[in-house]
């Protein structure tokens, strides 16, 4: 008896030893969701030199689900509106769009470039999508709210 209950709590100081000794990775948050665009900032290579507001009734917004993104977006002066849908892939700090269709001027444009990539900086609910030069250096970015 003394053996199965010396046993039992040797099994109970390790189980409750590797709870403490193995904690879980920090989850990386999600951007599956609706975004809406609600900045630009110009960078300087590395920091932000300047935020450009969206202007009055411009409105981008995008969506992604299960590997597939749509995004529109609809500028006052122009009322012909744009999007475009592919799939998209993340990882800690980057983010891919490969495009598949889009309206007209996304159609020409798909002729010389599909693939997208940035360097995403994603919390709960914002993310910042930068686009780097052939250097690496920060160019611009834009910046989405959570919507959903």
């Amino acid at each position: 008896m003394k053996k199965i209950l010396g046993l039992v709590l040797l099994m109970l100081i390790l189980i409750s030893a590797t709870k403490f000794a193995s904690p879980k990775p920090e989850a990386m948050h999600s951007i599956e969701g609706t975004w809406e665009l609600y900045s630009f900032y110009s960078y300087d290579g590395q920091d932000i030199s300047d935020t450009i507001e969206k202007s009055e009734g411009y409105r981008q917004v995008k969506m992604y689900s299960k590997g597939k993104i749509m995004w529109t977006r609809y500028v006052p002066d122009n009322p012909n509106g744009r999007f475009g849908y592919g799939s998209y892939k993340i990882t800690e700090n980057s983010l891919t769009e490969v495009i598949e269709y889009g309206d007209d001027f996304m159609m020409k444009a798909l002729d010389t470039m599909r693939n997208f990539t940035f360097e995403l900086i994603l919390k709960e609910n914002t993310f910042s999508q930068i686009t780097l030069d052939e250097e690496g250096h920060r160019t611009s970015s834009e910046n989405y709210r959570r919507i959903d």
